[in-house]
């Protein structure tokens, strides 16, 4: 099987630490998984929504196996798209799976970019105005592509002091409004029912999405100091941060809030949570928290995925245009993730976006789950057992989400059918054309 090779001989210098490979997941992790999601989880599963968190963890814990196991037998930065072609080889499969993972992530910038916008404009209860949100949002993705334009250094800093930031100031809202609420009041004073087993089941769907960023890491994996013992260290302690931060979070909300109100605030829970909690003070430390985790959430996943699409490109795995722009593959990637982010965030609510997002995140997980067990699980080691329960996992899940929304918001299945259609299609045209032309040169 011919493969393009980005093993640790030739994936550059060693530079991020553990320590900064876990301030990179769970930066980006963060950014979106609990102020974007955290009302879209609690809507679908009521009062045990944080039981939500602790599925998602333990289903991403599941998939993770799979990346670990590939990048500890060939690290690389090539990531996941690496993975893919050594499943598949270079064909439809991998181009197209790999074109879902940097969908999903140009998706999850338009999510928090929305995020940022809610929050930025609920101080002066303007977070109804669509045209606003969309204008900030926009600023924001045009923002982040001017710091990503200055430079690999200004986003690696950047992001590095803003993850303990966020991640310290998200700790001390969530203790102190446990503290003040309990653990007897707000939606957890509420009858739980099981009943609804479906709506719980599909609300992981976006339990996974805030946990996916892990894959970041799986995308630097060439650069991690000593990478086939940090890889997986970093991929799991990153997820294990980010399970007790989310379950700090679930549990203050949920306190303070009940579920209509937490529904009622869905794009803006944890503000509004803070609000009763804590006063004003805790209110615009909150709000303080997600402008500055959604902001660099957005920073740091615009660096990824502008990175991700160049190697797509150098692997002529998708096709590439100038569109008469000056400069390398990099920094036009950086616009054309700018331009799609921008055109998401302004066209569709927080809820759609998310939808869309879990839908290309799950097929593209099950691809390299079934990738791995079908071609390389004896090569690199890994148990069939193991991959064969992510995939069940991701199934499920996905099947479930599927069900409760044909019920709900039909429309956001078809246009997520039509979109993982529309990349393979256009990944076959493209992949034909090119096979084509070197025949018949």
């Amino acid at each position: 099987m011919q493969t393009h090779e980005h093993d640790d001989q030739t994936s550059g210098t060693r530079s991020i630490s553990l320590l900064g490979g876990v301030a990179m997941g769970t930066g980006v992790m963060i950014g979106a998984g609990i102020f974007a999601l955290t009302g879209q989880i609690a809507e679908l599963a009521g009062p045990l929504f944080p039981l939500s968190f602790i599925a998602g963890a333990l289903v991403t814990s599941l998939a993770a196996y799979s990346y670990i196991k590939m990048s500890n037998r060939w690290p690389s930065s090539g990531g996941i798209a690496m993975i893919l072609q050594k499943a598949y080889g270079p064909g439809v499969v991998a181009a197209s799976a790999s074109l879902l993972m940097a969908l999903s992530m140009v998706i999850n910038e338009s999510l928090v970019a929305r995020t940022f916008a809610t929050y930025a404009l609920r101080p002066f209860e303007l977070e109804q105005n669509g045209l606003l949100v969309s204008v900030l949002a926009l600023g924001l993705i045009v923002f982040a592509y001017l710091v990503n334009a200055a430079g690999n250094r200004s986003v690696s800093g950047f992001s590095l002091v803003m993850s303990a930031i966020k991640i310290g100031g998200i700790a001390v809202f969530a203790i102190a409004a446990i503290w003040v609420s309990g653990f007897a009041s707000g939606a957890f004073s509420e009858p739980a029912t099981t009943s609804s087993g479906e709506a719980l089941l599909a609300s992981v769907a976006f339990s996974i999405l805030a946990f996916k960023g892990f894959t970041t890491i799986t995308n630097s994996g060439g650069e991690i100091v000593d990478p086939h013992r940090n890889v997986g260290r970093t991929i799991m302690i990153s997820i294990a941060v980010c399970v007790v931060v989310y379950l700090l979070v679930a549990v203050a909300v949920g306190s303070s809030l009940s579920i209509a109100q937490i529904v009622e605030a869905r794009d803006y829970s944890l503000a509004a949570a803070a609000e009763p909690a804590l006063g004003d003070l805790g209110f615009y430390f909150t709000v303080a928290i997600a402008i500055t985790a959604t902001a660099s959430g957005v920073i740091a996943s615009v660096f990824a995925v502008s990175r991700m699409l160049t190697m797509l490109t150098e692997m002529e795995m998708i096709p590439h245009s100038h569109f008469g722009m000056s400069g390398g593959i990099r920094s036009h990637m950086l616009v054309y993730t700018v331009v799609v982010a921008g055109a998401l965030a302004v066209l569709f609510d927080l809820s759609r976006i998310a939808a869309l997002g879990a839908f290309f995140y799950l097929v593209m997980d099950m691809l390299v789950h079934w990738g791995v067990f079908r071609n390389l699980r004896e090569e690199i080691g890994a148990r069939a057992s193991i991959l064969l329960a992510a995939l069940a996992a991701d199934a499920v899940v996905l099947s479930a989400f599927t069900w409760v929304k044909l019920k709900s918001d039909p429309a956001i299945v078809l246009y997520a059918v039509l979109g993982i259609g529309a990349v393979f299609i256009a990944e076959w045209f493209y992949l034909a054309r090119r096979s084509s032309q070197a025949q018949d040169s």
